[in-house]
């Protein structure tokens, strides 16, 4: 521990400020000479990593700390930094001073050699970061948050919802109940379940869907309201929003998959996917019907919509999922006001109120397949789905039997279920795409700005401007982002200690903009949690092009400085600049390679639209489903969520998903309809 101890104080040194411009507020003062090794920050950024990193970015971390635990190791990695002056003259990297261990990791970030090591560090920078700025205490507060301008809203109290919570008819949250409670829930909801012994129930239904988002929750409400009985399985838990908490740390944890903290296999794209009733739908987009007026803009949208006005380029309004009035810059943790229509309180309120069953805390293991003697080209038959409680009370499995079963559990565990159940088609698990994101940011001081607000309060996508090619070709969207603390720093280039303090001072000021492309590239993911991605040339021209424009924008609406978040922290000062000296810096910008590719600088990329794994096929060569959204190789499962789109759509593809799964589902709904009427 005395190693990575003094890896996070070095990422997050205690440094002594004086008197520059006044004198600091206290709680600056704190700030500054706050450390990244307090008790009990090593202990829990330890746990993140265990809990969340890849086996072999946590055996590479383990072994980093082992070799600088050593003199001979430290000598090894560090090279004369360690050399003491005293016997037995190499130091451990925990004896080293802390201007030296610095540069140490300095040298790391910016070797072309060194990128094992550089992953390493990262991911120990990520989660220093991470843990250091998303911790709460037990009255929701952080001592770091009042000296860079961030609050919660502790004390707003939700607006008036329903006296029952929504799903309350239909649901059955596995994590609240015992193995006898789950079996008497069961059948006071309508479902035959049997006893076969050695801790197997099965359960008789109609239609079993895992996943509830923008695709189980619309193909539930479809096949429900047909008159099916409807049984769902969400390893998410159910949250109304007088359960959300509006803090980062908690929300993302409870709301995201690997509590937001989902890297590609070479670390170079962080994923946002959600994981709750309702899916991404949850934490992001309305029924077909979206709001397009917005009443107030929050700052970074403020900005947006100046900075193209000055340019003379176009700006437009988003359709978003909630009302005109709706001022709130942590829907991504879940919206507080009853407010956002996400299918946990659209699509699916309309599946319970026909006699669906939502099972939440449960996790699908596998698809039941057995050989198919009906005469049917497909060689298997899918009679349902195993499933188990996440609860560790619960020792009972779950046989659920049904006629049809749909995989909805979106693009990146869709096709893992349908590998680990058997099937074979190439095309499962491949042409994944994941809308790559690259980030630009810009500082407005309160003292000379005329924007209102701070950089996390607001609608988070009220406004878009579009990036078009000279033959008027969609190139890149650029966007706001939703920054918490915790993954504005984690996100953020780290330079030195000091860097990353200053930055963080200036959080509340900070306006980022985000370039989103139709990636042409694509990856694959054959094992769940394992994400393997390919940026095509094109796209990386295209988020050139994007982030090259969201400065331009930056620089317009009156940023004193703006950056990219290339390795390096590319910046440039705004004030007095001419159009000539921007354009030249504008031509260092790039779309950066990853961190494990053998260059000085690099970037991290994000994403938070992820389909096409499973897509579409006219043909088992060309696609992993037929036109209904059926599997080539069993008959009666189906897929019917982003994973069946044929390519990256552009724009968030929520819609375009309830709208996919709204045709498959109904078409299915004919079909079980005629089967049952004998036609």
């Amino acid at each position: 521990m005395e190693t990575l101890n003094g890896i996070c104080e070095t990422v997050l040194p205690p440094i002594c400020i004086g008197e520059k411009e006044g004198q600091p507020s206290k709680p600056v003062q704190a700030f500054f000479t706050a450390s990244g090794s307090q008790t009990p920050i090593p202990d829990e950024i330890a746990e993140l990593i265990v809990q969340r990193a890849l086996i072999e970015s946590l055996i590479l971390v383990r072994l980093l700390l082992l070799i600088l635990s050593t003199r001979i190791g430290t000598l090894l990695l560090c090279g004369c930094l360690c050399l003491g002056e005293k016997w037995p003259y190499i130091n451990t990297f925990s004896s080293m001073s802390l201007s030296k261990r610095e540069k140490v990791l300095q040298k790391w970030f910016k070797h072309k050699f060194f990128t094992p090591i550089r992953l390493a560090f990262i991911i120990l920078k990520v989660a220093c970061l991470y843990v250091f700025f998303s911790r709460a205490d037990e009255d929701g507060e952080n001592p770091a948050w009042k000296a860079i301008g961030y609050e919660t809203d502790k004390d707003k109290n939700p607006s008036q919802g329903p006296n029952e919570k929504p799903l309350q008819a239909g649901i059955i949250e596995t994590m609240l109940e015992t193995d006898s409670t789950l079996v008497h829930n069961l059948a006071q909801k309508g479902l035959k379940v049997t006893n076969s012994g050695h801790n197997l129930y099965k359960i008789n239904c109609d239609v079993a869907i895992v996943g509830s988002g923008c695709g189980g929750g619309v193909a539930a409400a479809v096949l429900a309201t047909s008159g099916q009985k409807v049984v769902v399985i969400e390893k998410g838990n159910y949250f109304t929003a007088n359960d959300y908490s509006g803090l980062e740390g908690p929300s993302r944890k409870q709301l995201y998959e690997s509590g937001g903290i989902l890297p590609t296999v070479d670390g170079k794209v962080m994923i946002l996917a959600g994981s709750v009733v309702g899916g991404g739908s949850a934490v992001n987009c309305k029924r077909i019907g979206v709001t397009e007026n917005c009443v107030e803009e929050g700052f970074q949208n403020q900005v947006l919509r100046k900075g193209c006005q000055k340019l003379g380029l176009e700006i437009n309004a988003v359709p978003r999922n909630s009302s005109e009035k709706h001022y709130c810059g942590s829907c991504g943790y879940g919206c507080q006001q009853w407010d956002k229509k996400g299918t946990d309180s659209t699509w699916l309120v309309d599946a319970v109120n026909h006699g669906a069953v939502i099972l939440t805390g449960c996790k699908a293991e596998r698809f039941i397949l057995v050989d198919n003697k009906s005469g049917s080209k497909r060689k298997k038959k899918c009679l349902g789905v195993m499933a188990k409680s996440l609860n560790n009370n619960i020792r009972m499995k779950l046989q659920i039997e049904a006629k049809v079963t749909i995989s909805a559990c979106g693009a990146l565990l869709t096709p893992p279920l349908l590998i680990t159940s058997g099937l074979k088609n190439p095309n499962i698990g491949r042409n994944l795409h994941l809308h790559p994101v690259l980030m630009a940011w810009g500082y407005f001081p309160d003292s000379n700005s005329e924007f209102r607000g701070k950089s996390y309060e607001g609608g988070i996508i009220t406004s878009v401007h579009k990036v078009v090619s000279k033959d008027s070709s969609l190139r890149a969207i650029i966007e706001t982002p939703q920054l918490g603390p915790a993954s504005f720093a984690s996100l953020s280039p780290w330079e030195s200690g000091l860097d990353t303090k200053n930055r963080m001072v200036r959080y509340s000021r900070t306006a980022h903009m985000i370039t989103v492309v139709r990636d042409r590239g694509s990856g694959k993911v054959k094992v769940e949690g394992r994400i393997r991605y390919n940026l095509h040339a094109l796209d990386r021209e295209n988020l050139k092009a994007g982030l090259r424009q969201s400065l331009r924008i930056l620089v317009a609406a009156g940023a004193v400085e703006v950056g990219t978040h290339r390795s390096d922290g590319q910046r440039i000062k705004c004030e007095g600049i001419s159009k000539e000296e921007l354009e030249e810096f504008l031509d260092t910008v790039s779309a950066a390679e990853g961190a494990m590719k053998q260059v000085e600088d690099w970037m991290i990329y994000t994403s938070a639209h992820q389909m096409g794994s499973c897509r579409l096929g006219i043909s088992e060569k060309e696609g992993a489903v037929d036109e209904n959204g059926e599997t080539w190789e069993a008959e009666g499962l189906y897929v019917c969520d982003a994973s069946v789109l044929p390519s990256a759509i552009g724009v968030n593809p929520m819609i375009t998903v309830q709208s996919t799964a709204f045709c498959l589902s109904k078409r299915l709904a004919e079909s079980l309809r005629g089967e049952q009427s004998g036609v």
